[in-house]
């Protein structure tokens, strides 16, 4: 009966909303047709000015009609199977100016992904809750793709430390696991510490779309916070060079170069290279432990906790290197694309503090590098009209060593004392070998103008092997067992799409999953290992709709009985200082997303945009990550922590006016909190925080950014950009709410930082340079309790940039 009703009123709300008659523009206009490369009408073809809210779509014959101020823009051309298309265009006053279209087919990602207006924008066809970021506009900062998703509505990174240290993404309320990274549709899952989000310049990306709490089938994965999606650049080009640098504090180096070229016989290559380096030599506000050592013993003096020195971070170094390159050929009759790629990625990491601060470690590290192979194949139209293939794979073998042998004690001074056993943390120098394929295969069929069929399926078999190098086993893991995760998904879906007014889309998906590896049967979690295996199935389903009832008014509603299955650190461990829980079971979820937007211009170059999402999450057996001990050393563990409720919103607000200037922001407030009745299962002891939120888990934030542009300063051609971003943090507990003193609690304290960026480009973005001032206040910032990150930073950077269409 509950999905019956469920399942009525989604119908309802689509048809509810169909109601209302559309509205009227001015008489200022660019228009013409959209065409393909082959000379045929692109209908329902998505066309704005960049950099505002003018946009309009192209009718079933291809041709649009974009109403807009009098000025000087850049016109954009967006279409499923096609490239994306830029030109100069000048609109006169009183005057129609016409200008033809030519698309470039090509195999988009997803079927539903346009990116409109500056900044933030929506991905207009998708009927999911679904929001993208343009990022090439960031491209003369030294920002990591990870920074650059802070701007979008309901995301948040958090970081334990400064560059390359552990980060996690909080999407709506959900973090860590819960949120999956693609990169061109394709899973990330096993693909090393050197090609996380923060340790990946924005330039090489060019857009980040991020779907919440409902996912389409294309992206086939288990996730139940959501899925962000990393889209590279594909165009078609005669060749091109994008290369930088930029220094910074803490002795921060970072270099990126991307180049390469497609011949007129459609060959096609291109390398993408590279680095992060800091120190991370930052000053933190700790007490500091002091000994006195004597001939006998070592004798610790009391600790002030009260007493905070200013120190200075000295074992935190981080590097990473990586390298892709990649081969194939494009536009031809039995491919459009097929590509083959081959990245190399290394790391060297420091490891300073454990979970919390007063901790600090001298020597200990991380280390590790990655080979990652794979191919790709697209074809539209394969075999017969309106069926679109797409085929990838990859291998990927990384090699990560955990070193912890020194026979120290460190104290935040950098002073030391020599212990009788080896190890700051768990005397430990082992070796993990984790291999992981993975294969999707994606297939979209059109029939007739308006109905489209998915089928989606991905594969993806992960293996883990470690060794340990000291002649024991370490104290959390058993190194002697292989943990084996092999995982299926697969996604069907109908999507319905009579006209640009309104869409809709239903699927289904069926998840497998088999697990084995090492076991504790020891009462405390640790030792006596022993071999278990595990099969786990599911199936979930969903529904999603959208409908613009007036110009520029948009609305959607979606639903899915969403599934995340365990993955193998949760289950077994990492090998370090994760422990893992066997018995936990798939989260299971109904996610709602309900979202408005609506976008107009006044005063002829003003426009102003707006969105609102509802969120609405109810979590069975959510797994939750805790910290145990074993001994003076701390771990990370998992328990299924049985029925949480997240509920919230997201504004956006953005204004534009002409190509001078924008601001915007969002602000979300989203609380997780525990819907458990009773503290186990078996028992009927009741909950004492039951509807408390989540523990050490962000529910209030905001940002603002703001980006003034000065076209022609000094030449024409070059511009000067001067921005500035913010982002607010309301404080939130370290444990539950209703437990002790609000006077004693822990809190990660509200803090609120601010950036600053200038950039000059010369000869449309040939030559560029840039700096920036990170949190310029100098605000104490802390994502994780008692961690803390950099205080004000200052970086600049040199970008030249060349491509020949």
């Amino acid at each position: 009966m509950k999905k019956l009703i469920i399942r009525t009123l989604f119908v309802l709300t689509i048809l509810l909303m169909a109601t209302i008659a559309p509205a009227q523009t001015d008489e200022t206009m660019v228009s013409g047709r959209v065409v393909s490369s082959e000379g045929g009408a692109v209908p329902y073809a998505t066309v704005y000015l960049k950099g505002t809210t003018f946009g309009t779509t192209s009718d079933a014959e291809g041709l649009y009609h974009l109403k807009a101020a009098a000025g000087a823009y850049t016109i954009v051309a967006t279409a499923v199977g096609f490239g994306q298309y830029e030109a100069a265009v000048e609109l006169r006053d009183g005057q129609r100016t016409r200008h033809t279209i030519n698309l470039e087919q090509i195999d988009e990602e997803l079927d539903e992904v346009v990116v409109v207006s500056n900044g933030v924008g929506r991905v207009k066809k998708s009927a999911f809750n679904a929001v993208a970021l343009d990022t090439k506009e960031m491209y003369n900062s030294t920002k990591s793709l990870s920074e650059a998703l802070n701007q979008l509505p309901g995301m948040k990174m958090r970081e334990a430390g400064g560059v390359g240290s552990d980060m996690q993404l909080m999407l709506d309320g959900f973090s860590g696991k819960h949120v999956k990274v693609f990169i061109d549709g394709v899973p990330q899952e096993g693909a090393g510490a050197a090609m996380g989000l923060n340790n990946i310049p924005v330039n090489y990306a060019e857009r980040i779309e991020v779907y919440k709490g409902v996912v389409p089938v294309g992206l086939g994965t288990d996730a139940i916070g959501g899925v962000v999606n990393i889209i590279t650049d594909k165009r078609t080009r005669k060749w091109y060079l994008d290369a930088y640098y930029s220094y910074g504090s803490f002795n921060t180096h970072k270099s990126y170069i991307n180049f390469g070229q497609t011949l007129k016989n459609g060959l096609s290559y291109g390398i993408n290279a590279f680095q992060n380096y800091s120190d991370n030599s930052y000053y933190i506000n700790n007490y500091v432990e002091t000994w006195t050592v004597t001939e006998t013993r070592t004798v610790f003096d009391p600790i002030d906790k009260t007493d905070v020195k200013r120190v200075k971070r000295f074992n935190d170094g981080f590097h990473n290197e990586s390298v892709i390159g990649k081969i194939g050929v494009v536009d031809k009759k039995w491919a459009d694309r097929l590509m083959l790629e081959f990245n190399f990625s290394h790391f060297y990491k420091q490891i300073q503090t454990g979970v919390y601060q007063y901790r600090v470690y001298g020597q200990k590290h991380r280390h590790g590098y990655s080979l990652i192979p794979s191919v790709e194949y697209r074809k539209n139209h394969f075999l017969t009209k309106g069926l679109d293939v797409r085929l990838t794979a990859n291998y990927n073998y990384n090699i990560t060593q955990n070193v912890d042998t020194a026979a120290r004690y460190y104290n935040w001074y950098g002073d030391y004392y020599t212990k009788s056993s080896g190890g700051e943390s768990s005397y430990q120098r082992s070796r993990a070998k984790s291999t992981n394929w993975n294969a999707t295969a994606n297939a979209n069929y059109r029939f007739g103008s308006m109905h489209f069929v998915t089928v989606n399926h991905v594969f993806s078999d992960f293996q883990r092997t470690t060794q340990s190098y000291t002649g024991t086993s370490s104290v959390l893991n058993s190194f002697d067992i292989p943990k084996v995760t092999r995982k299926n998904v697969t996604g069907l879906s109908y999507r319905i799409m009579p006209s640009e007014t309104w869409n809709a889309t239903a699927f289904a998906k069926y998840y497998n999953q088999y697990n084995k590896g090492p076991v504790s049967t020891s009462s405390d979690g640790v030792g006596n290992y022993v071999l278990r295996r595990r099969t786990t199935e599911a199936w979930g389903y969903g529904a999603a709709g959208t409908y613009a009832p007036i110009k520029d008014l948009q609305a959607k509603i979606s639903y899915e009985k969403a599934y995340r299955l365990p993955t193998t650190d949760e289950l077994f461990g990492d090998d370090d200082l994760e422990a893992g829980k066997v018995d936990l079971e798939p989260e299971k979820s109904d996610n709602f997303n309900f979202n408005l937007s609506y976008g107009f211009k006044f005063l002829a170059r003003h426009n102003l945009y707006f969105e609102g999402s509802l969120i609405y999450r109810d979590t069975k057996d959510y797994i939750k990550r805790g910290i145990g001990t074993y001994g003076a050393t701390e771990y990370g563990i998992y328990e299924n922590h049985g029925h949480v409720k997240t509920k919230g919103y997201n504004l956006t607000l953005r204004y534009t006016f002409s190509h001078w200037f924008n601001v915007g922001g969002t602000y979300n407030d989203i609380s997780a909190r525990d819907y458990e009745t009773t503290l186990a299962e078996s028992t009927a002891q009741a909950n004492i925080h039951y509807k408390d939120r989540l523990p050490n888990t962000p529910y209030r934030f905001a940002n603002i950014d703001a980006n003034f542009t000065w076209n022609g300063l000094g030449a024409k051609g070059n511009q000067l950009t001067i921005g500035y971003d913010n982002f607010w943090q309301h404080q939130f507990p370290l444990y539950w709410e209703s437990i002790g003193s609000s006077d004693t609690k822990n809190y990660v304290p509200e803090q609120f930082s601010h950036n600053l960026n200038f950039a000059y480009s010369i000869q449309h973005g040939r030559y560029n340079i840039s700096f920036e001032c990170r949190n310029f206040t100098d605000e104490k910032l802390y994502d994780n309790f008692s961690l803390q990150k950099a205080g004000r930073a200052f970086y600049g950077k040199i970008r030249v940039h060349f491509t020949k269409q």
